[in-house]
């Protein structure tokens, strides 16, 4: 299989650290960002933009409010796939598989790295939940910062979702529409993958 330039190597998880590279110097806003796709309880498809905060060995990892549409359709189904565009780059990632928490402290680690405002908004959102006005979500953070302190810690409705992939697909934007689209695939998480060039 002729495999080389950008996607060179037979480990998807590098591969995808260095197009995230790639995008960091190319993209003007959120190169991390995600198009995430869940399914609610009635098999209605939902979509969304997430920042996806770390690509591991063999996982990629995300952050929310567990109480959120997307928290609860993920822990409801424990699947999902999203997609990674970088128009400037003109390639994009997408991936589908199974879903896990992390609750632990690498998610502890993370919510400490953020900002205060950002910290104390999480503690004040009810994610997915009506509003009754801006004013009053404002109002909500003050409430929690008196609580919470300028060190408060993660929420335990707060917290991270681990996608460890069943499917990777890199594609790349190819002339006359003639496009460049590799697919890394198992059926279960512990084999080996089978690697597939696919038709534009």
């Amino acid at each position: 299989m002729d495999r080389d330039g950008i996607f060179a190597g037979d480990d998807p998880f590098r591969l995808a650290r260095k197009w995230l590279a790639d995008a960091e110097s190319a993209e003007i806003n959120d190169p991390n960002a995600i198009a995430l796709a869940t399914v609610d309880a009635h098999g209605l498809p939902n979509v969304r933009m997430v920042l996806l905060k770390d690509i591991e060995a063999d996982a990629f990892v995300f952050y929310t409010n567990y109480g959120s549409a997307k928290g609860q359709e993920l822990a409801l189904n424990g699947k999902a796939a999203f997609v990674m565009h970088w128009k400037s780059l003109r390639r994009q990632i997408r991936v589908r598989g199974l879903v896990e928490r992390e609750d632990g402290p690498q998610a502890d680690e993370y919510f400490a790295s953020r900002s205060l405002k950002s910290r104390l908004g999480a503690w004040a959102s009810k994610q997915s939940q009506p509003l009754s006005s801006r004013t009053a979500l404002v109002a909500e953070v003050a409430k929690v910062g008196l609580i919470h302190g300028v060190n408060p810690k993660r929420p335990p409705f707060w917290g991270g979702f681990r996608i460890r992939p069943l499917e990777i697909e890199f594609w790349a934007d190819g002339e006359f529409r003639l496009h460049d689209r590799f697919q890394w695939r198992r059926n279960e998480l512990a084999e080996a993958w089978i690697v597939d060039r696919l038709n534009p």
